[in-house]
């Protein structure tokens, strides 16, 4: 008994290796991992720099609810005067593109972003309106293991996304996934002629009441040399929002 325990042991543990872990699975696990805020409000710092290393910064305040089959957000510029008032509402899905919209204070108009144009620029920046909405591994097609590696000290899983969406700006994503926490450290993007386009950081992960929420994002577009970074400050969650918090008609107030 005690030598089939520990040939069944050896058996698993020679598994383990010889299969590893699978793209899904490492990618499963790191959806998974900030799930549990239920909604949030947070205000949100983007500074925007150009390729001679100027610098413009842009405050937001930004809510978001925890919904089964895709989460909602709302962002609102508070400053500079040029953007202050402008809102964008996501409503994201996890087997279709996501509904956005821009209400643009100047022309008291709502725009509706087309799923043809999400791979455009959201206000000048580095990120995409596709980047805008919550990792859902649903979006991706996934084949193959995952490579163990090292990134900045930490060891990682390497794994591919193929974004399922024909309206995609990206032909494929690499994801650099901790392997103790499954957090997201590094995201590259290869655009539509699958060359390195963009890589996204993500640092400054932070619990708050025992979920993980994302402190920093700095994105770098390698085709213009221009970078956008984004900051959380002063996130609460579970403070009561509902759906009623992120009706269209909530652009207009």
């Amino acid at each position: 008994m005690i030598k089939k325990i520990i040939f069944l042991g050896t058996l698993t543990l020679v598994s383990t290796q010889l299969w590893g872990i699978s793209n899904k699975e490492v990618a499963t696990r790191a959806d998974k991992v900030m799930d549990g805020y239920t909604d949030s409000q947070s205000q949100m710092l983007m500074t925007l720099i150009n390729a001679q290393g100027d610098k413009r910064e842009r405050l937001m305040k930004m809510k978001s609810l925890e919904l089964k089959g895709g989460d909602k957000s709302i962002m609102e510029f508070i400053s500079p005067a040029d953007v202050k008032g402008t809102k964008f509402l996501n409503y994201e899905h996890y087997t279709k593109d996501d509904d956005q919209w821009l209400y643009l204070p100047a022309l008291r108009r709502v725009k509706r972003i087309a799923s043809k144009n999400k791979s455009g620029a959201f206000m000048a920046s580095e990120f995409a309106y596709e980047d805008l909405s919550n990792f859902s591994m649903e979006k991706y097609r996934y084949e193959g293991d995952a490579t163990e590696m090292m990134l900045d000290g930490l060891k990682v899983y390497k794994i591919v996304s193929i974004p399922i969406s024909k309206n995609s700006g990206y032909t494929k994503l690499i994801s650099y996934i901790d392997t103790k926490d499954f957090l997201v450290r590094k995201v590259e993007y290869f655009d539509l002629k699958q060359d390195l386009f963009k890589r996204a950081l993500f640092t400054d992960y932070k619990k708050i009441s025992g979920v993980w929420r994302i402190g920093k994002i700095d994105m770098k577009n390698f085709e213009n040399d221009k970078q956008s970074i984004l900051v959380w400050s002063k996130e609460k969650i579970k403070v009561g929002l509902t759906a009623k918090h992120f009706h269209k008609r909530v652009l207009k107030r």
